[in-house]
């Protein structure tokens, strides 16, 4: 079954596969840096841990590495999710 929510919104030990990169309202800067860091569509993603208070920071799997990022920066990835949803994305 396909499913698309944010990277922010997934729980620890959650994948997914990343369809697109919102901008954030105050430009493109952030879009830059994610996509400096790795984040581009297509690439699979793994929610690792979630801060104790409000769920900040958040560490990420992204490819093979390891990133620690702000919640309201994951909230602008979204991710397929499922088995389906994934195979999609990586078409």
């Amino acid at each position: 079954m396909s499913h698309q929510a944010t990277l922010g919104s997934l729980a620890p030990g959650s994948r997914g596969r990343i369809v697109a990169i919102e901008e954030a309202g105050g430009g493109n800067e952030v879009h830059l840096r994610l996509h400096e860091m790795g984040f581009d569509e297509g690439i699979e993603v793994e929610v690792l841990h979630r801060g104790p208070i409000g769920g900040d920071p958040i560490a990420v799997r992204v490819g093979s590495m390891n990133v620690a990022m702000r919640r309201k920066d994951a909230d602008l990835v979204r991710v397929a999710t499922g088995e389906a949803g994934m195979r999609e994305a990586a078409e």
